[in-house]
Formats: structure tokens, C-alpha cells, sequence
């Protein structure tokens, strides 16, 4: 089953992929997702990567596969300005891409202190598009781990993701901004996903590993006590005992997975209102807890409507039913 939601993924992808030469305003903008897959790498990634003819800006939680970094080593070595930026609080996991990068000549630095964590995903091509995503490029994780990555060549969306990594990469202060469709922390995630949350009037479907920020939390109950469908999928489900209880109690039902060899629930997704005009896509590197809506460096996209953004909620949902079918109640 997964095999073939990776396929239609696969599909919509390739659909999308073929438009990076030039940015795009909002109403000609194009819009596609695709959900890690079960092999060894992420091909779509690394041709994402090896796209790119004058710039690469990466920002990255976790760096730890080689493909990915020999790929911006022969990208600099091409004449491509390539810079790169990984979370200082995770030097162990990220030194071996740091020295290799920084022997290559490509431009990285250490994240910001002002944040927890820059626990953002993120790559921008030329300028002109950019993926964010809910994983990290770390290739050990990829054959077992439930995540997405969401492009955008929308003008405003890739201009706003500049101007922060402009500003992170250099260690100045920045106020984000949310383009068309984007949502930041420390800045307005939290609001962000709340309106998300909020404006599901019949179904709404969540994917999370971490599940404690009890105001998106509370936020979630309300709308399964409304009447609203709601359907969760967790990693490790027992972390959050009370946070289940209360979905539940409402209404909703929660699945998950806790085998920590095993098939491992990564991702940081909702669907409201799927196939309705009032649907509404979420994804992002931003976890339902305190400290990663108001501590870190986190992005994340929202999509509205049934029109360009379909093919990206058709991924997540098909993909969430999928995941929720094969998780335990909790």
C-alpha cells in the first residue's frame, strides 16, 4: 500500500518539477508534494539539488547523508554559490558535513544562538523555488521514517525564505514574513496552525511526532467537540497520555507507533476539509510542542482551496490514510 502512495507522489512531483526556471506571482504558481520514500536516499531531493545553475541556500537541522553533500561540493565546484546552515546545537551529528563543506569551499556557518534549535528544513534553487520540508537530510532515517517535503515557486514564498536565510546565515536579527502562504517560529506558527485547526468545519487529520503544546492541543479537542471528524497519528502515543485522552474524550481518534525499530511517524502534517473548497494543507518542520512553536528557527507552508494546491493535499491525505489504517489505537 505505501508502495503505491509513494508512486502517486512520485507523479505529482514530476508534474510540478519541470517549472524552476522563473518565479512565479501566487495565481501562476505551482505547488507539489511528495512523502519520503521507503528505499535507500531520496532521489527527488538530490535531483532537486542538482538542479540548481547559480545558487543553492540550504538550512538544515541535521546534515548526515553523503550523497546529499557531495552534491553541493560538485555544485560549488561548478561555479554554483552554495551556502549552507546547520544547527550549532547539533555540532556532533553535523560535523563531518561542516569540514567536508568548509574544505570544499562551500559557505556554511553555525545557526543563529538566539534560537533553541534551527530545527528548519529547507532548500532554495536559483532563487526561484524552494522545498521545505518536515525531515532532515540524515540518510539512515529515510527507509523507515514518515515524512514530507512540500515545493513552491511562488515569488513571494521564496523571496520571504530568502530574506530569512539571508539574515540567519549572516547572524542578524530578522522579523519574518509569510509570503503567500508560509508560517515561521518563533514568529507565528503557533496562530498559523490554530487557524488551520480552527477553520476545519467536517474533517480534520493530523500527523505528528511530538503532540504537547496543549493551546493547539486544546485547539484540536474543540474542533472534535464541535463535530468536526477528527483523526490523529502519533509517534509513541503513550508520551502523550493526557494529550490522547482529551482528542478521545472529545470525539476524535488517535492511532500511532512506538517501535523505535520500526516504522517511525517523523512528520509534522494536518489536512482540514479534504476535497472541500474550505480545505486547507499544512506541513513543516515545526512539532506540536512549546518549545518548537516559541524557541526555535522553524518554516512551514499552508495551502487553501481545491485548485493549484490539490495535488499537494492528495499526497499528505492519501498518504495520512494510509499511515492511520496501519497504526494501533491508542
Amino acid at each position: 500500500m505505501l508502495w503505491k502512495v509513494f508512486g502517486r507522489a512520485s507523479v505529482a512531483l514530476a508534474a510540478g518539477a519541470a517549472v524552476i526556471a522563473t518565479a512565479v506571482p501566487a495565481n501562476a504558481a505551482s505547488y507539489s508534494a511528495f512523502a519520503f520514500s521507503l528505499t535507500s536516499g531520496e532521489p527527488t531531493i538530490y535531483d532537486f539539488i542538482d538542479s540548481a545553475t547559480t545558487s543553492l541556500d540550504m538550512t538544515m537541522y541535521e546534515l548526515e547523508d553523503t550523497t546529499a553533500v557531495d552534491d553541493l561540493i560538485a555544485l560549488e565546484n561548478k561555479g554554483v554559490t552554495v551556502r549552507v546552515i546547520l544547527d550549532r546545537q547539533h555540532k556532533t551529528a553535523n560535523n563531518s558535513a561542516y569540514t567536508e563543506l568548509t574544505d570544499a569551499g562551500v559557505g556554511v556557518v553555525w545557526s543563529p544562538s538566539s534560537f533553541v534549535y534551527t530545527h528548519q528544513k529547507t532548500i532554495t534553487v536559483d532563487g526561484t523555488k524552494s522545498l521545505v520540508l518536515t525531515g532532515n537530510l540524515t540518510s539512515q532515517y529515510y527507509a523507515t521514517g514518515r515524512d514530507y517535503g512540500v515545493f513552491t515557486d511562488d515569488t513571494r514564498d521564496v523571496a520571504a525564505i530568502e530574506k530569512v536565510f539571508n539574515a540567519d546565515y549572516a547572524g542578524t536579527s530578522v522579523t519574518p514574513t509569510d509570503g503567500d502562504h508560509l508560517l515561521w517560529s518563533p514568529t507565528d506558527s503557533r496562530s498559523r496552525l490554530l487557524s488551520v485547526v480552527n477553520a476545519a468545519t467536517k474533517t480534520l487529520d493530523v500527523e505528528e511526532l511530538e503532540f504537547s503544546d496543549s493551546t493547539v492541543v486544546d485547539a484540536i479537542a474543540a474542533r472534535a467537540k464541535a463535530g468536526v471528524k477528527v483523526r490523529v497519528v502519533l509517534e509513541t502515543p503513550g508520551d502523550y497520555t493526557s494529550e490522547v485522552s482529551e482528542i478521545e474524550a472529545a470525539g476524535g481518534t488517535v492511532v500511532g507507533y512506538s517501535d523505535p525499530n520500526g516504522f517511525y511517524i517523523h512528520a509534522k502534517a494536518m489536512v482540514a476539509d479534504y476535497g472541500l473548497a474550505t480545505q486547507e494543507v499544512q506541513a513543516g518542520s515545526m512539532n506540536i510542542s512549546s518549545n518548537s512553536l516559541a524557541g526555535n528557527r522553524e518554516l512551514g507552508i499552508v495551502l487553501t482551496g481545491t485548485g493549484v494546491a490539490q495535488s499537494v493535499a492528495t499526497t499528505v491525505e492519501t498518504t495520512f490514510n494510509s499511515d492511520y489504517a496501519g497504526g494501533t489505537a491508542a
